[in-house]
């Protein structure tokens, strides 16, 4: 059994290209950046970035065209592919790229408001929201807070 699978969380590092092909299927191309942050055996914290190219095909190029920009978070699930050509010096090029199967598309600027990740919304306390008492006795839905 093979299996060629990949997910990728990562910010745009541009806005992304659409192009059409010849046939009139619309194609986008862009890139992923991805941290990575580890502690070394020193106690020095390091830090390694990757890029990955990504192409998306049909609607979902039209959609990471239309909803997509630098900087934004989106999660890809996809296929690695490597391609060869030869450039216009003469020489073999190859790279591999995520084609694109699946997306989800992080959560949208609020027009120069700062955005709160995930882990920020986590550690922010939670000021407005009611107690519920589940010590003793049964939860009832009055008790509920939505």
């Amino acid at each position: 059994m093979n299996l060629n699978k990949v997910f990728i969380l990562g910010r745009l590092t541009s806005a992304p290209q659409l192009r059409t092909t010849p046939t009139g299927q619309s194609v986008a191309t862009f890139s992923i950046a991805t941290n990575r942050v580890w502690t070394d055996k020193s106690g020095n914290r390091q830090d390694d970035t990757e890029f990955h190219n990504v192409v998306a095909w049909g609607r979902q190029a039209e959609i990471v065209n239309q909803f997509l920009s630098k900087g934004g978070l989106v999660l890809v699930e996809g296929r690695l592919k490597t391609r060869s050509w030869q450039d216009s010096q003469g020489q073999n090029r190859k790279t591999t790229e995520v084609i694109c199967e699946r997306l989800q598309l992080g959560p949208r600027s609020t027009g120069g408001q700062k955005t709160q990740s995930p882990t920020e919304a986590i550690d922010e306390p939670t000021k407005d929201l009611p107690e519920i008492n589940i010590g003793e006795g049964e939860i009832k839905a009055e008790d509920l807070p939505f």
